[in-house]
């Protein structure tokens, strides 16, 4: 399988014939010394892979499981924890003070990286001790692992996800009505939770973007009806926004209030 993966590699391009195959072998008997004493020592199972150069192996399926889970963290972070609503909502903060790229992209980010660790905190504990230390001790293998941490994950995603969302994907998935949260299957429960955060963070976002419409429609109508043609109103409406909004604590407003709608 992996000789036309390899075959098609980036590497060929930076390094000739022999030097891919010689390579590729020497990194993956590399994972294949490895996964077994940093992983669950002992297990035979595994990927079979074959070189180009005719020598083969296996990786075994602990160091598979987790190299995808590494790929796929960003989208996992995005698609199934808060760290999409809270952004949406600083992004429609930004907006409608119309300071452009003033709290930078980076620092939205960063902020709405930290609430999110801040509110999967215990999620995260109930996941390292349900399936993390199982795994570390060898009792079960990465599979049994991302079994044992499901529940947690779900039960946090059933709690904010609408029941509209739910059947959606329920009726799309052709399952029948649960009668307990552990019968909802995860690719029902992931999908529903995604489009509950996007429909939440447009809903805050919405709210928080009204009274600065309102200042904005203001100033636009007072410039009119004074003949200021030539000014924009955007010139003074975002310095009465940006002072409103430090006069309120809006930063310790808006972040308490994301808090309590995770309460």
């Amino acid at each position: 399988m992996f000789r036309a993966v390899l075959g098609r590699s980036v590497l060929s391009n930076l390094v000739p014939g022999s030097a891919v195959a010689t390579f590729a072998a020497a990194l993956l008997r590399a994972l294949a010394w490895l996964a077994p004493r940093i992983l669950r020592p002992g297990d035979a199972s595994g990927l079979r892979w074959t070189g180009l150069s005719g020598t083969s192996g296996s990786v075994p399926w602990n160091i598979v499981v987790l190299l995808t889970l590494l790929t796929l963290l960003p989208a996992l972070l995005v698609a199934l924890t808060p760290f999409t609503r809270l952004l949406i909502v600083f992004h429609f903060l930004r907006q409608a003070l119309g300071t452009q790229t003033t709290p930078s992209n980076q620092t939205l980010i960063g902020l709405a990286l930290v609430l999110t660790y801040f509110l999967m905190q215990p999620v995260g504990a109930a996941i390292y001790a349900a399936a993390v230390v199982p795994f570390q001790r060898g009792q079960v293998d990465a599979l049994d692992a991302l079994q044992r941490g499901a529940p947690p994950l779900r039960h946090f995603m059933i709690k904010y996800a609408r029941e509209k969302d739910l059947g959606l994907f329920l009726e799309f998935a052709q399952a029948g009505r649960p009668t307990r949260e552990e019968d909802v299957p995860m690719r029902v429960v992931m999908p529903a939770y995604i489009l509950s955060e996007l429909k939440t963070g447009f809903q805050i976002g919405a709210a928080l973007f009204l009274p600065f419409l309102v200042i904005d429609l203001v100033v636009a109508a007072v410039t009119t009806s004074i003949g200021m043609m030539q000014l924009p109103p955007v010139i003074i409406s975002t310095p009465l926004k940006i002072l409103l909004f430090v006069m309120v604590d809006g930063w310790n407003l808006l972040v308490g209030s994301l808090m309590k709608s995770f309460a």
